[in-house]
């Protein structure tokens, strides 16, 4: 078997640990996903760009969690 990063081994696990139904499943695995996203911050000198693109990535890694937050409640709902 290959050996996988941290960051993918950590979405593996969650896909592979979760519990059977499939909207916790996914939720699981979009939450390690978007634990797993860096995001550079507090460096020095940092410019106009950088800051964008950062922003950006917390949109991104922010979105993953708001989906996995609403698959969750939808299986509280089903309960």
């Amino acid at each position: 078997m290959t050996d996988l990063s941290p960051a993918a081994q950590a979405v593996l696990d969650a896909y592979q640990f979760a519990p059977i139904e499939d909207e916790l499943t996914a939720a699981a695995v979009l939450r390690a996903a978007a634990e797993q996203i860096a995001v550079p911050d507090g460096q020095p000198d940092v410019t106009l760009w950088e800051i964008g693109f950062c922003a950006g990535i917390r949109s991104a890694q922010n979105g993953l969690i708001v989906i996995a937050d609403e698959l969750e409640q939808l299986t509280d709902q089903t309960l």
